[in-house]
């Protein structure tokens, strides 16, 4: 309380000051309209830019809820496309198919783990078994393909990114529909390269890359990337530079794609090799 009482001696000029400039700044608004308005007015512009902050604040501070609410929705649609589609065409689809005849299951997460200034790269999500992950699932980010999932626990999952020397895709060109087998050569994390095209095709840059569907793992038609460059070397093969849809320096929530009908597909393959 001493201390309190202090303070208020040491500084009761300035309290007086303040008390009076209030008084008079009421007085000068309240003397006239001119005053008063001006006054209102820039009461008012402080309270707009004031509310403007906290709203801004306030929307940054709820993007993760967005984005998740978004990532779900996007995955729900893809959902609706895939069994819409699949029913366009009932004479290829069995009557007694249990799902609505769709083939493929697609279910977000997001990256909490992440590497590309490796050989060999991976990356880490927030989904596992629990949530219906399991291996040789395909994924995607909003841009463009994005990896394999390799490891899988109760919770969370690695994926084998494109950015791993070991990782193949089967793709091929959109717009004569040659395919080769796209790799990663350890160099740039932006570009991957397209193998056994042959060289007596017409090559563009700006063409499109996409899946083949060849494979089990991932659905034809996904976005891999474009062509940025191409050249003729020794043999009857081009060596094409893809530029990666997919930024892994940027990459957040990606779509997990599992295949309903890839054990029947191996099964028959297995039967014929």
């Amino acid at each position: 309380m001493r201390n309190l009482l202090n303070f208020l001696i040491r500084f009761n000029s300035v309290f007086i000051f303040l008390i009076l400039e209030g008084i008079t700044l009421y007085l000068l608004a309240t003397g006239n309209n001119y005053q008063n308005t001006i006054v209102l007015n820039g009461i008012r512009g402080l309270t707009y830019r004031t509310e403007a902050q906290i709203n801004r604040v306030r929307d940054y501070l709820s993007l993760r809820e967005v984005n998740d609410k978004l990532a779900a929705e996007n995955l729900d649609l893809k959902k609706r496309l895939e069994s819409f589609s699949r029913k366009q065409d009932q004479s290829f689809y069995p009557v007694s198919d249990t799902v609505y005849r769709q083939q493929y299951t697609h279910t977000s997460a997001e990256v909490i783990g992440n590497t590309v200034n490796r050989q060999k790269n991976f990356f880490m999500l927030n989904k596992g078994r629990r949530q219906g992950i399991f291996n040789d699932m395909a994924v995607v980010s909003t841009e463009g393909v994005a990896g394999v999932i390799v490891g899988v626990s109760e919770n969370y999952s690695v994926v084998m990114s494109i950015l791993n020397l070991d990782f193949r895709l089967s793709a091929r060109i959109r717009s004569n529909g040659y395919f080769g087998s796209l790799a990663w050569d350890g160099r740039d994390y932006k570009h991957a390269l397209l193998n056994e095209i042959p060289q007596h095709i017409n090559v563009s840059v700006g063409d499109t890359i996409e899946t083949t569907g060849f494979s089990s793992v991932f659905p034809e038609g996904l976005i891999v990337g474009t062509v940025s460059d191409f050249e003729k070397r020794g043999g009857d093969f081009y060596r094409i530079s893809v530029e990666l849809k997919t930024d892994f320096k940027s990459i957040h929530y990606v779509d997990v794609i599992g295949n309903l009908r890839k054990e029947e597909r191996i099964e028959l393959e297995k039967a014929f090799k």
